[in-house]
């Protein structure tokens, strides 16, 4: 269980362009992680094109979203939602990231819907986990990220 206050656990993973990212690699800046169960479902699509829709509203803080898809099918749905950043895979080992942070759902082989505000120091400072069905409130990460001053 991850909770707030923990360093959040680093990764490297690819993004939808085939590229490695490290979560440390945006040490300085605040990261937004959003974890999704599958690309091109409903509540994800809607989830995706609100946070691509209202960017200006998240302070500047890098978004990076996170599901156990293989990086084609993230590539895909990134290029069919306009999705301009990181959509990371967590494919292989599958849903090792997902695990670390205490979302994976091993019956279903996905990530919950799990968000977490790292800030430039690379710590937890809030989260929401939901499950797979429940769409989350752009509104409230928009209060975290506020919250970092």
């Amino acid at each position: 269980m991850l909770d707030i206050g923990d360093a959040a656990p680093d990764f490297t993973l690819k993004n939808q362009h085939g590229e490695d990212i490290s979560l440390t690699s945006f040490r300085g800046t605040p990261v937004l992680l959003v974890f999704f169960p599958f690309a091109f479902s409903g509540i994800c699509s809607g989830e995706f094109a609100e946070i691509r829709n209202r960017m200006s509203e998240l302070g500047g803080a890098e978004v990076l979203a996170v599901s156990c898809d293989h990086f084609y099918a993230n590539r895909a749905f990134a290029d069919a939602q306009g999705l301009e950043f990181s959509v990371l895979s967590d494919f292989w080992p599958h849903g090792a990231v997902s695990r670390a942070y205490g979302i994976f759902n091993a019956d279903v082989g996905v990530a919950e819907r799990g968000t977490f505000v790292i800030d430039g120091e690379g710590i937890v400072r809030w989260k929401v986990e939901q499950g797979i069905g429940e769409a989350r409130d752009l509104g409230a990460y928009r209060k975290a990220l506020e919250s970092l001053g």
